[in-house]
């Protein structure tokens, strides 16, 4: 049977599958429409390329930690509900084990699962459950000791925020109370030194137009400014920060009177920085009505 644009538009319609998709379905199925869905049912890409313009912004982060290496993995799907999923649950697992031998997230992606691809076994997983998912993004960790946490965890080691803190010196109890520090104030960098300067320098003048509006001179206002932005810093960086454990001390001076210190950390939290467009009742009803 000749496989017409028009045969190969309908499948499109019908699935939502891409157009090299539909037509080698319908070539393997000698442009049998019913068969042809089924073929590319099987192949994980008729759900998949349906949902794939929906926004993934809930979903899980995983952590795994394996000698001196720990990885935050998250990956995403429409709905809260979803992350509640057992089987959405083992995927995340075996994804965060996979993620210890890379160290990106195009390498993760690309990294063989049982066979496949973690990109491919996401496809199928979406074509299964019916929600657009993603491996959105992975951060690794190496230090003489690594520490994990999961913050608001449904299940052995995920959550909606993943921590992980490499230390040199110290032990898991006091890795465990900096990474939950880590999880509740979430500081922008570990020290000065690695804020970024931009931020830095954008938080300074706004600052000094604060200090301008008082109406004081610029000798005044330049030292007002040594202080405030010496405040900025202390609440940004980790090894400033007052430890929520005792907040007698700084999360560097804590470390350091157990002859700990702090190398590096990590911490993911589920849809941190996806912009959700958020659309009417009767803008949702069309849009099924149309789907």
């Amino acid at each position: 049977m000749a496989i017409t644009a028009a045969l190969v538009k309908e499948l499109r319609d019908s699935t939502g599958a891409g157009m090299m998709d539909s037509k080698k379905a319908l070539t393997e199925t000698n442009g049998d429409m019913e068969a042809a869905v089924d073929w590319l049912r099987t192949k994980g890409l008729a759900k998949a390329a349906k949902k794939s313009g929906r926004t993934a912004a809930e979903g899980l982060v995983a952590v795994s930690v394996e000698g001196t290496k720990g990885v935050a993995v998250e990956v995403n799907s429409e709905t809260d509900f979803v992350g509640k999923n057992a089987e959405f649950q083992g995927m995340v697992s075996d994804i965060a084990k996979v993620a210890l031998s890379v160290n990106d997230v195009d390498a993760l992606n690309a990294a063989d699962m049982g066979g496949k691809t973690v990109a491919e076994v996401v496809t199928a997983k979406v074509a299964t459950i019916g929600e657009n998912m993603s491996v959105r993004r992975m951060s690794a960790l190496e230090g003489d000791l690594v520490v994990s946490y999961v913050h608001n965890s449904v299940t052995s080691g995920m959550g909606k925020i993943g921590v992980l803190v490499a230390l040199t010196g110290g032990d898991e109890a006091l890795g465990k109370q900096i990474a939950m520090h880590i999880a509740a104030v979430n500081p922008a960098a570990l020290s000065e030194a690695d804020l970024d300067a931009s931020v830095v320098e954008k938080e300074k003048q706004i600052q000094m137009d604060i200090a301008r509006e008082s109406g004081k001179p610029e000798a005044v206002i330049e030292k007002m400014i040594v202080g405030r932005m010496k405040k900025f810093v202390g609440e940004s960086t980790l090894l400033n920060q007052s430890f929520v454990v005792n907040p007698d001390l700084t999360v560097g001076a804590a470390a350091k009177e157990v002859g700990a210190t702090i190398t590096g950390f990590v911490r993911l939290e589920v849809g941190e920085g996806i912009e959700v467009v958020k659309e009417d009742f009767a803008a949702e009803v069309a849009k099924v009505s149309q789907s």
